[in-house]
């Protein structure tokens, strides 16, 4: 292999690995602050074991976190050096702000709310846990405006030879980061109440503290079903701004090949990529995908062989990473749905238990074909339209990119193994009295 494929690889296994914490973290934040402020509020020493219990786990989440976000930035500078050339001047101050001002405010609040536990007032360590989550939910934000530029370049001028900052304003108002931003957080917060639906059915289904967990699969079945519906109606807004923006991604999404008005969507279908067709297609909707790209029943959908083969996406890697993400989309409401409808009997449905402990992983999933989506619908490209993924590439030579490849692999096992252990040890040991 090439160092450019090297490159992508190494980058996408370290993208992928990091993004398994950050999600939890975002959302287990809110849901940790919110049972402090309810203790705080009610006085019920059960919001405050909660918060203690699902704090734990959201700190060695955030641990993890933090070493495989560092060691990603870096390779911005090893094998994307040409990138870092030409769009430092818009991407560095946007990692500046967000480890300066964000990731600042939130490991300094965290560091308060574990060691300011009987030490400092109750209004007070409450306020430090509400900082810490709002400081890490705006991390992501200046990392999801980043990645918006790539996806949508605003805000910028050419100037000799590469892209500068031109307009700050239209950069951190780009629609498309502002719908990755809620998309990616809305995934989060689901995700996060399906690891505590998961955690607190491991020990119901064991009759271990029974009433602290019916408690607190309560808590994560609201928020888990809350942000399932919202996923799904932001996701239709996305979608809109797809189709209008990175047209090539929504037809190698869908597997539409070619351009036609009263567009249809086919519930059966099968890539032949290496064609430019479909083997298969059953099942046609007409003018769904027009609907659902355009709201217009007769809008144009723009199809793959409009583009140079050169310029259009790898189309089986997304279309399927798509359709991965929609088909568990449709099910956590569900899911969710059921559990808090019977929250209150839980005891009474062990299928179900056993089922939502099994769910443990899919949001995961779901989470990680989106963003399969997002980042290889965009190929060519790695800032759309601007610069192609080819030519960000550092000089280097393909036996440098393997070796580092392979010592990412082994570390982060051995990391992934790490944070494993550590919140099945700690989730298994239940609140401490």
């Amino acid at each position: 292999m090439d160092t450019l494929m090297l490159s992508r690889l190494q980058f996408a296994a370290a993208t992928f690995f990091h993004f398994i914490f950050v999600p939890l973290t975002l959302g287990l934040s809110i849901l940790v602050a919110y049972m402090e402020v309810r203790y705080v509020r009610t006085g019920d020493e059960t919001f405050k074991k909660m918060a203690k219990y699902w704090g734990k786990l959201f700190l060695i989440n955030f641990a993890l976190g933090i070493v495989t976000g560092i060691t990603l930035e870096f390779q911005f500078g090893t094998n994307w050096s040409r990138y870092s050339a030409y769009v430092g001047d818009i991407f560095g101050p946007l990692l500046a702000i967000e480890a300066s001002v964000a990731f600042f405010l939130e490991s300094t609040m965290i560091g308060v709310w574990v060691f300011g536990w009987e030490k400092l007032s109750k209004r007070m360590h409450a306020a430090a846990i509400c900082l810490a989550a709002f400081a890490a939910n705006l991390s992501a934000l200046w990392i999801i405006i980043a990645n918006g530029f790539m996806q949508n370049p605003m805000g910028y001028v050419m100037r000799n030879g590469r892209a500068e900052l031109d307009d700050f304003g239209a950069l951190i108002s780009n629609p498309f980061a502002w719908n990755q931003y809620i998309h990616t957080l809305s995934a989060g917060f689901l995700l996060s109440g399906f690891v505590v639906m998961g955690v607190s059915a491991w020990h119901l289904l064991r009759k271990s503290e029974v009433e602290f967990f019916t408690r607190s699969f309560r808590i994560g079945a609201v928020f888990a079903l809350v942000f399932s519906v919202v996923v799904v109606a932001q996701g239709h807004v996305h979608g809109n701004e797809v189709a209008k923006i990175q047209p090539a991604k929504l037809a190698a999404m869908e597997s539409h090949w070619h351009t036609q008005k009263n567009a249809p969507m086919y519930l059966l279908t099968l890539p032949d990529e290496a064609n430019g067709r479909n083997s298969v297609e059953a099942i046609g909707i007409p003018g769904l995908l027009s609907i659902l790209a355009f709201n217009d029943p007769n809008a144009e959908v723009k199809g793959l062989l409009d583009f140079k083969p050169e310029d259009r996406p790898p189309v089986a890697i997304t279309f399927w990473s798509f359709r991965i993400m929609v088909a568990l989309g449709t099910l956590f409401p569900l899911l969710a749905a059921f559990g808090l409808l019977k929250s209150r009997r839980l005891m009474e449905y062990p299928r179900y238990l056993r089922l939502m402990v099994m769910a443990i992983p899919l949001p995961y999933i779901a989470i990680q074909a989106g963003w399969a989506v997002a980042e290889v619908g965009r190929q060519p490209w790695i800032v759309n339209g601007l610069m192609r993924t080819k030519d960000a590439v550092s000089p280097v030579e393909p036996s440098q990119v393997a070796a580092t490849l392979l010592a990412f692999i082994v570390v982060y096992a051995f990391l992934g193994i790490i944070d494993i252990y550590l919140l099945v040890k700690f989730a298994k040991k239940g609140p401490v009295h």
